[in-house]
């Protein structure tokens, strides 16, 4: 019995002739994740830096996301080996590594997610579901073809270092953080700032040049155009809490705020 492994990020994005949007997936349920799996997008982003993720809940989300046509990519909270280690034996392929600044720290990021001797990932593959115990022919030896491994660029000193940070051998793209950028620039909470396109810019071009595909988190949709124009090729273009947050306040507007008899509620 032989088992087939779904295309990484890293494959989709070299068959598209068009850039991939995503979705950010933070509530840490299932159910939200088969529903953003079931939207049309091209990817979702299970988070576990900044959402209420732990490996439990993430190999619940991929089994929620896996029967949908669609690539999920798991953020692991830090480019920590036994993190990365213990996601892809989840049955992660595509993992994002967030504050990536130096190219030796890239090649950290790399060597954690592959076996010797390129690398250094731990082999327990007989018991996890990466090889889906041992169902996936040959995965020891094919393991980096059922990998794809992309960093993150969050600060000033990464967009410096971006085209080392993408030519890193091991490393398949570059995913650019406007927020925290902005923050390492002292213009906390001000992403679309020209001085932070700039370096969003400047970083793109040091990853572009690396032949590498670039990406960049961009929830206003006139921004995640302009992005697209600049040569992104995948974004995050919305998340489900954002979803729900505005959703909600979008009803309070229509139905609470906006009433002539507003004020009136006997709670």
């Amino acid at each position: 019995m032989s088992i087939r492994l779904k295309p990484t990020l890293r494959e989709a994005l070299s068959l598209s002739d068009r850039p991939l949007f995503g979705g950010w997936i933070c509530l840490g349920s299932p159910v939200s994740a088969e529903i953003m799996a079931g939207s049309g997008l091209d990817w979702v982003l299970i988070d576990m830096e900044h959402a209420p993720n732990g490996l439990e809940s993430v190999q619940a989300q991929l089994y929620a996301v896996s029967g949908y046509d669609i690539v999920p990519v798991v953020r692991v909270p830090i480019g920590d080996a036994t993190v990365i280690k213990q996601v892809l034996d989840l049955g992660a392929q595509t993992i994002l590594v967030p504050m990536i600044s130096t190219a030796a720290e890239a090649r950290e990021v790399a060597a954690a997610a592959q076996y010797p001797p390129i690398g250094r990932r731990g082999v327990g593959s007989a018991l996890a579901r990466s090889a889906r115990w041992n169902r996936v022919d040959g995965y020891l030896q094919s393991a980096s073809e059922h990998v794809s491994v992309l960093v993150q660029i969050e600060t000033v000193e990464g967009v410096e270092n971006a085209h080392a940070i993408a030519e890193t051998p091991g490393i398949d793209g570059v995913f650019v953080g406007p927020s925290d950028l902005a923050a390492s620039m002292g213009l906390l909470g001000q992403q679309t700032h020209p001085d932070v396109v700039a370096q969003v810019d400047k970083a793109f071009a040091g990853v572009r040049s690396a032949g590498k595909p670039v990406g960049v988190n961009a929830f206003v949709p006139e921004q995640a155009d302009d992005y697209v124009a600049r040569g992104a090729t995948f974004l995050l273009v919305g998340a489900d809490v954002a979803l729900l947050a505005r959703g909600s306040e979008a009803l309070t507007a229509r139905f609470v705020t906006d009433r002539p008899d507003a004020g009136r509620s006997s709670y």
